[in-house]
């Protein structure tokens, strides 16, 4: 008898379970229950326990969390009729969990078919060498046109990623020949611009050398000729000191060294190399003042003789005059001339000075 009453108990509780089970339904922050009474959908609810009468509302499952669809290798055909494999990945997310429940039969289907399709209509726009360079383009373009189709079935395409574009054999051959053909083309443009570069570096090196050279040049000149004003000054000023260190001291100096002085310079003047000699007006004085110093003081008739004009001589003057020779040479050619002298003019002595006093 309590063996039959035990029994009865744990079928009871186990259709209790069952029960609550079928009226309680526990969501997740990330989930949404749409609920159908009777064939009519009560909307969506939840986060949270949510209330459902057994064996009449019929509860359907949404998660909203980011999904990401797969699309196998899809065979595309480009603008410019170049057949081509591309796989992609589509990132999508429920918005909406009435819509997509009651908008769609398959949402998750219905998106793989919509994206490979429009995949195709995509890729048959653009030429090869835009499918291979301008990826970001075309999954923004993609994302777009999911997003235009799946927004009324209540999700939303938030990112389209192709993942590889596989070409045929022979293109591939042929852009790894263009590649080829592109880097001995880059190669030959660098080494081009650097020895372009390495000219212009040398040219402008040139220049700034001809330029400092120039500039030194011009610096030597003026320091050359600063240096040569400054000698001409200095000489000009030695013998400007030197003129007055002669006058200065030819002022102090008597009648007898005058005379000196004066026997030396015709001295010199003889000793020199040329033929032709001038003789001064005043030699006719200098030999009458060397007269009076030789004989020192004279009786009165010396003096009267030595006042009295001497009778004019002929000095005899020997000239050599040139005549040009064939060989461009000059050959003396002897010749006499007579140079008159005029009659010395009586010097005084210097006792005759001091009585006479200035003239």
């Amino acid at each position: 008898m309590w063996s039959i009453s035990l029994a009865a108990i744990a079928i009871v509780v186990v259709l209790l379970a069952l029960l609550l089970t079928q009226v309680i339904r526990i969501t997740r922050e990330y989930q949404r229950v749409v609920v159908f009474r009777l064939g009519k959908c009560l909307g969506a609810k939840g986060p949270g326990p949510v209330l459902l009468l057994p064996f009449i509302d019929r509860a359907v499952l949404v998660d909203l969390r980011e999904r990401f669809v797969e699309i196998p290798h899809q065979s595309c055909i480009t603008a410019d009729n170049v057949p081509l494999n591309v796989d992609f990945l589509v990132y999508r997310q429920v918005f909406d969990p009435l819509a997509s429940v009651v908008a769609v039969n398959d949402f998750a289907s219905a998106s793989l078919g919509i994206a490979a399709t429009t995949l195709r209509a995509v890729i048959g726009e653009i030429p090869l060498d835009d499918v291979l360079s301008k990826r970001e383009q075309i999954n923004e373009t993609l994302r777009q046109k999911l997003d235009e189709t799946t927004e009324r079935w209540g999700v939303k395409v938030t990112t389209v990623e192709i993942r590889e574009v596989v070409p045929p054999g022979n293109v591939q051959e042929a852009m790894n020949r263009q590649m080829s053909a592109e880097r001995t083309r880059r190669a030959a443009v660098t080494e081009a611009e650097g020895q372009r570069q390495v000219s212009i570096t040398v040219a402008e090196g040139q220049q700034q050398a001809r330029v400092l050279h120039a500039e030194g040049e011009r610096q030597a000149r003026v320091l050359q000729a600063t240096g040569e004003r400054q000698a001409k000054m200095l000489q000009a000023e030695g013998d400007a000191q030197a003129l007055a260190t002669v006058n200065a001291v030819s002022r102090t100096l008597d009648g007898r060294t005058l005379t000196l002085q004066s026997l030396d310079a015709v001295k010199s003047l003889g000793a020199g190399p040329g033929t032709t000699y001038i003789i001064p007006a005043e030699l006719t004085r200098l030999l009458g003042a060397l007269g009076g110093l030789l004989g020192g003081e004279a009786t009165g008739t010396e003096r009267d003789a030595a006042e009295a004009p001497p009778p004019a001589t002929a000095l005899p003057i020997r000239e050599h005059a040139t005549a040009s020779t064939p060989g461009g040479g000059a050959t003396p050619q002897p010749a006499t001339a007579a140079a008159s002298v005029p009659p010395a003019e009586p010097v005084a002595t210097p006792a005759e000075m001091n009585g006479r006093g200035p003239a």
